[in-house]
């Protein structure tokens, strides 16, 4: 059973929200807790303010927002976020190649992807990223966010 947005409860695994996957990058992942600085990297503007305002209603720390792979890895190195909200798709380049990127950037930062598409049905491409689960973005409303990014079921 799905909450509704703002309900403090998250989506149950079986509502298929949301993929977290075994991460290598587990020592990034467990520091991340409610009050994480978070970067916001997407190619739509009104998605970033979207985010942002649902990060901030959250209590998380919106740091930097990035519109393409070459700002978010710049901002991210300056930076150095606890998390990172990357969105698969953005424009021509791929989020799960920039995710690679960020991760050597801000070794730190746990890096969760959203898209409107959904990649749970190719979870390899998600682990080898780098990144620690997928959320689609249709679900960032239910979906417990500090545990995706600390690699646990979020529900």
């Amino acid at each position: 059973m799905a909450a509704s947005p703002g309900s403090g409860e998250a989506a149950h695994a079986e509502d298929h929200a949301f993929a977290v996957l075994p991460a290598p990058r587990q020592a990034a992942t467990m520091r991340v807790a409610m009050s994480a600085r978070v970067l916001i990297v997407d190619d739509q503007p009104a998605f970033r303010e979207v985010a942002r305002r649902l990060l901030d209603r959250r209590g998380y720390t919106v740091v930097g927002e990035a519109g393409d792979a070459t700002a978010a890895v710049d901002v991210a190195g300056r930076l150095q976020p606890d998390a990172v909200l990357l969105d698969v798709r953005l424009g021509e380049q791929n989020g799960f190649a920039v995710a690679g990127a960020l991760a050597r950037a801000c070794p730190g930062a746990a890096i969760l992807l959203v898209s409107c598409d959904d990649f749970r049905e190719h979870p390899e491409h998600v682990a080898a990223s780098g990144a620690c689960g997928f959320v689609l973005k249709s679900h960032l409303a239910v979906a417990d966010l500090a545990a995706c990014w600390r690699g646990e079921p979020a529900g």
